[in-house]
């Protein structure tokens, strides 16, 4: 039997120019293997709780306590496959603190390369932001001090992030690899 590859294109909401992933990911992985792609994609660390959406079913690491807040479908037990096909589209939110949304659309579904590897990463645009800058509007506060290093409190939030971001930045190359090793 063929396995069943699925083209994903993640994009970061909110984010202007837009911060985006596409990558090719086994029809068979789970939730959480998908979570971990994005991840890794994006250029994360997994420090924060996330959720998937899918047709208006929640998704994620289940809080042993039914009466919890979320209410969320256990990841591990749902394969891509199972749950979209080409042309779907759901949500990833990774961190309920600073509320990173990220918009997914199942671009195209095709068979396995027999010589290929998986998962892979075949475009993308720009860095994804830093752990914990606070969402989307810490991320737009910190590309302003960037671009200005004059603007008041630049210099607070350039320190913290340090030389080595640029936001321009993104290699679907070296992101393959960490999906491959990790994923």
């Amino acid at each position: 039997m063929s396995r069943q590859i699925f083209q994903l294109k993640v994009s970061l909401a909110g984010i202007r120019p837009p911060v985006w992933r596409r990558v090719l990911v086994p029809g068979a992985y789970t939730l959480d293997r998908l979570h971990r792609v994005v991840q890794y994609a994006v250029g994360w660390r997994d420090c924060h709780l996330h959720s998937f959406d899918i047709d208006g079913v929640s998704y994620g690491d289940p809080d042993p306590d039914p009466d919890g807040e979320l209410a969320l479908r256990d990841e591990l037990e749902v394969r891509l496959d199972a749950v979209l096909g080409k042309g779907s589209r759901f949500r990833y939110t990774y961190d309920f603190g600073d509320w990173w949304e990220h918009d997914l659309v199942v671009e195209d579904v095709v068979l396995a390369d027999p010589d290929e590897r998986y998962p892979t990463c075949l475009d993308g645009g720009r860095a994804g932001p830093p752990e914990n800058i606070g969402g989307p509007l810490g991320y737009r506060d910190l590309l302003a001090a960037l671009a200005d290093p004059g603007r008041p409190g630049s210099a607070s939030l350039r320190d913290w992030v340090g030389d080595g971001f640029d936001p321009e930045s993104f290699d679907a190359g070296r992101t393959t690899t960490l999906l491959r090793r990790f994923c």
